[in-house]
């Protein structure tokens, strides 16, 4: 009798094994034959403030609820973990809330993982189809973490007072939440990360995460699409985009923000225009073009042309409310770093805005004459047309059968946010806003004696002579 006791006692002991484990969708997570990479590239991000801009039903919320959950077990795979965490999940409505970002991370949730429940409406027993207020989860190490739920219809006052280890944004917030969020999380260095369709258009979040024009080291972003869900089906894909006009698509397929209509550059594409710096050949290197400033940014890139006559932006000096001694320094100290050639008294040469040979009741000697005299060789016989400069710099952004002819290095920053961030205003002229490195980026690319590849590939013995020729001009 004792005996078939205890035998009754282990089967109810490893159904109930079996029913947790069934009923565990953490460890299921990205654990099977399929896996959403760019969920992963999210998870093993250590930057404080990440978001992914993703479509709808491109995995984007999963990820968000699973960061939670990571961080409230106090069981997260790439991030130090802690003993108790307490942070918040914010939507936009209380009835968002209760059908997104709770529903999500109650999944995520084993019953018994769970200590309490607090309800704002509803009953505890039937926790999802009410609103909560906050859940009260089990951790690994033996503490008590809280997720709490907050929704962005109850106003910045009850974002007030709380020490936070993390907050979650299922959505973009008010720009005064977002900010109110942030002192939540700064005693405990915490985290900030949302995960949103951006189909508000241009936002605060457009500048302060896409273009990060206030240049946060800890600003990480990730664009998810349909087809980097593998749990989509294509041929549910294909549907959904026969439906959907080219704006829509956008944003709610590809998770971009839809302003291509007012982008003077709608060709460029940090995926295929930014690559990670490379040790350059010599014999490609060509000219450094700057624009001047002093109460604005002075912006100066290093240009290079391989044999085939593709452009790499290598370098960038980027600042204002500086003198020209500083950025004659600054330019000589990252040529010597480069390489970079010289003549034979040892200056680097250098486009410039022809404004430049201009001088001011202020200054006896112009900017040029300036730059002279500290070894930067300048050439401000440059063509400012500005908008056959912005037709040459779109065709190498284009280039020739889906190659383009522009290359910039991902250490070139704020070009590369010029660029995402340049519009057309009013009149068809662009608007003149953080348009410094763009300037001297037409100053170059006017430069050069023609736009377009060459009609057939250089052989090995035309691209040595060019190598050659190259090399002489550089050694006058």
């Amino acid at each position: 009798m004792l005996e078939r006791e205890i035998i009754e006692r282990i089967r109810e002991i490893e159904a109930e094994e079996a029913r947790r484990r069934a009923g565990d969708f953490l460890s299921k997570y990205n654990a099977g034959r399929k896996k959403h990479k760019k969920q992963m590239a999210f998870h093993k991000c250590r930057k404080r403030n990440r978001w992914v801009f993703g479509g709808n039903r491109s995995g984007k919320t999963e990820c968000g609820a699973v960061e939670c959950v990571y961080m409230a077990r106090g069981v997260h795979p790439y991030r130090k973990n802690k003993k108790d965490t307490f942070g918040w999940v914010v939507s936009l409505s209380q009835q968002v809330q209760r059908d997104v970002a709770q529903k999500k991370v109650l999944h995520y949730l084993r019953p018994d993982w769970i200590e309490s429940v607090t309800m704002l409406s509803g009953r505890k027993d039937s926790a999802e189809s009410g609103v909560i207020d906050q859940i009260r989860v089990r951790n690994v190490f033996g503490g008590i973490s809280v997720i709490g739920f907050k929704s962005c219809d109850q106003g910045r006052e009850k974002f007030q007072g709380s020490s936070l280890d993390y907050v979650w944004f299922d959505e973009e917030p008010p720009k005064d939440i977002y900010d109110e969020c942030r002192m939540r999380v700064l005693d405990q260095c915490g985290d900030i990360f949302g995960t949103m369709t951006p189909l508000k258009g241009i936002t605060f979040l457009y500048d302060e995460i896409y273009l990060n024009r206030y240049e946060n080291p800890e600003i990480w972003y990730e664009f998810m699409e349909w087809g980097d869900n593998p749990f989509l089906k294509k041929s549910e894909i294909a549907l959904l985009t026969e439906a959907m006009g080219e704006n829509e698509l956008l944003s709610r397929r590809y998770g971009k923000f839809a302003v291509n209509e007012g982008l003077v550059y709608p060709e460029f594409d940090e995926n295929i225009h930014v690559i990670e710096p490379f040790s350059v050949p010599f014999e490609w290197q060509d000219t450094i073009s700057i624009d001047p400033g002093l109460n604005n940014p002075l912006s100066a890139h290093w240009y290079c042309v391989d044999f085939d006559d593709n452009i790499y932006v290598v370098a960038e000096h980027y600042e204002a409310k500086r003198d020209i001694d500083y950025h004659a320094a600054a330019i000589k100290r990252i040529s010597a770093a480069l390489g970079w050639h010289t003549d034979g008294k040892g200056r680097v040469g250098a486009l410039i805005d022809s404004a430049a040979n201009q001088r001011t009741l202020a200054g006896s000697k112009s900017v040029s004459e300036l730059f002279w005299e500290r070894g930067i060789q300048v050439n401000a016989n440059v063509n400012k047309d500005l908008f056959a400069g912005i037709a040459r710099v779109k065709n190498a952004l284009k280039g020739e059968g889906g190659k383009p002819r522009l290359y910039i290095f991902s250490n070139c920053v704020h070009l590369i946010r010029e660029l995402k961030g340049y519009f057309w205003g009013t009149g068809d002229v662009p608007k003149k806003r953080d348009d410094h490195a763009l300037d001297e980026l037409r100053y170059y690319i006017m430069s050069k004696p023609h736009n377009a590849p060459p009609e057939k590939p250089l052989t090995a013995v035309q691209r040595d002579k060019l190598r050659l020729s190259r090399g002489r001009k550089r050694s006058v």
